[in-house]
């Protein structure tokens, strides 16, 4: 034991010259855990305007009926880069035979998670410019192993997608100013910060402080320059891409703003408040609160990074729409700047000279946190009961259709059809649509249509609900149960908007008279 602990201790000393390179090394073995655990998917976003959109396009179906030749006759506001480059990917793992859907996701997850070290890279790079070695092994551990981070990163969230654009790019900037370099630093700055806002429009609100605070120090030129690669950047894919499919560029960023502006108040409209206790919650106590104050005095050490940063907080927080979601693209530098923030406080503060100890005692509060949810949650099978019930029906040929009842709600969950590997008709009864509109339906459509499969989600009165339903399809046979993940349960119990629930699978006679093992 003591050997480990010494092994540990010189890893992660502050004079190794493999301190950076030691925490990749263990960013990269925790994101590994997520790579093979941490399947599903965490919200709609991830999944159903990423994975499904850009596998149909590969089986030449469009599922979200995004593009023209689907009948889509106005831009839908989603940027096509992010769901363009899964098609790339999707299409060159076809070509290596490649089908099962469980797979593709392996090697997405393992791309993704490799992905994100260059945040890791990049945050301890900028913590070590702004306030030292020791700012920067701190800056580098949190980012390795945050409790939330392995997970995240392996999720095809454009909010987090986004992130390594947004570190590397503000790197550039940094090392371009603090070592007066010539101005190609800046622009390549511009261009990777653009690509961030190609992923993801939103980051634009950081673009916005970043300029202003560039602007502030006076640094014309490279103001100038780095505009021009931002600007570069995001027109070479907007332009082209929007001009090729809708005929005219900047299609679907025009439709994302009137979108937004006329949705604004649709969504979930918390308090201007409600970021802050978000960033709170995730960075845990006591911990929270000192890379918070860290972060509002980091404008000493850096205007730009903390003018981008903080325009976009403020920007989310006034806007009526507020999905915790929005705000992740910026807590990675809010932990970057907040250690070197804090740090640069701590060591020139009387007060904390004579509580170390305290302060001791806090850290290992925190780490005690962190430590107790990260293998919960780098490990967590999100949405198991949707996925493996759709993977479970895989084995099925030609199901054309499937039924979904949820009674309690005014629209089922969406299946994802990706890990069906059909691009099937979904019908359901719910609140929204009741078994005498089912009824119809069924009778307009004819015998070929009727559901092979429904799907009850939650086990609740199942035997009543079950009859209700055979008034419609009298054939039905019991086929399985799928349970949720732990975690899935525990968040359901905590918040029943969670609706992660158990899902029971009944086989239509009529199609499948046996079924396969």
């Amino acid at each position: 034991m003591k050997k480990i602990n010494t092994f540990i201790a010189n890893s992660f000393s502050l004079t190794n010259p493999l301190l950076l390179r030691n925490i990749l090394f263990l960013a990269c073995l925790i994101r590994l855990v997520s790579v093979i655990f941490a399947k599903g998917f965490g919200m709609m976003d991830d999944h159903f305007l990423v994975i499904e959109a850009s596998q149909s396009w590969v089986d030449g179906t469009d599922y979200n009926n995004w593009l023209p030749s689907s009948g889509a006759t106005v831009p839908d506001g989603h940027s096509f880069f992010y769901s363009g480059i899964h098609y790339v990917l999707f299409t060159i793992i076809k070509f290596f035979g490649i089908h099962d859907p469980q797979s593709k996701m392996y090697v997405i997850r393992l791309l993704h998670a490799v992905f994100s070290l260059i945040t890791i890279k990049y945050g301890f790079k900028i913590a070590d410019k702004l306030s030292g070695i020791k700012a920067a092994r701190l800056t580098g551990l949190l980012l390795a192993l945050y409790w939330f981070m392995p997970w995240l990163s392996v999720r095809n969230l454009i909010e987090v997608t986004c992130i390594p654009f947004m570190m590397w790019g503000s790197w550039l900037y940094l090392k371009a100013t603090m070592e007066k370099l010539k101005l190609m630093p800046f622009f390549l700055s511009g261009l990777l910060i653009g690509l961030a806002v190609d992923m993801r429009f939103q980051v634009l609100f950081y673009v916005i402080g970043f300029g202003l605070g560039m602007l502030i120090l006076k640094q014309w030129k490279a103001a100038i320059v780095w505009s021009a690669g931002v600007i570069l950047s995001f027109c070479l894919i907007q332009f082209f891409v929007d001009l090729g499919i809708w005929g005219y560029p900047f299609a679907q960023f025009i439709e994302y703003i009137n979108y937004n502006i006329a949705n604004a108040y649709n969504y979930i409209n918390n308090p201007w408040y409600s970021y802050f206790l978000v960033v709170l919650g995730i960075l845990l106590p006591p911990l929270c609160f000192f890379l918070f104050f860290g972060f509002l005095r980091s404008y000493k050490l850096q205007w730009a990074l903390f003018a981008g940063t903080m325009f976009f907080f403020l920007f989310h927080s006034y806007f009526p729409n507020k999905q915790e979601r929005f705000i992740l693209p910026i807590v990675p530098m809010i932990i970057t700047l907040g250690v070197a923030g804090w740090l640069e406080f701590y060591f020139k503060s009387k007060y904390w000279a004579k509580h170390k100890q305290m302060m001791q005692v806090m850290l290992i509060v925190f780490w005690s946190l962190n430590l107790l949810l990260l293998p919960f949650v780098t490990a967590m099978y999100s949405k198991k009961s949707r996925v493996e019930s759709m993977s479970y029906l895989s084995k099925y040929p030609n199901i054309k259709c499937i039924l979904l009842e949820d009674i309690y709600k005014n629209e089922p969950d969406l299946p994802p059809l990706f890990y069906l590997g059909q691009w099937v008709v979904v019908l359901n009864v719910s609140k929204n649509s009741p078994i005498d509109t089912l009824d119809a339906k069924l009778h307009r459509w004819g015998y070929e249509l009727n559901p092979r499969f429904a799907l009850f989600f939650n086990d609740k009165d199942i035997n009543q609900r079950l009859e209700r339903i055979k008034q419609v399809l009298p054939q039905l046979e019991y086929e399985t149960t799928i349970q949720p993940s732990f975690i899935d349960d525990v968040l359901f119990r905590m918040n029943p908007r969670n609706t992660n629930q158990t899902i029971v699978i009944y086989r239509n006679r009529d199609f499948f008279p046996k079924r396969l093992e």
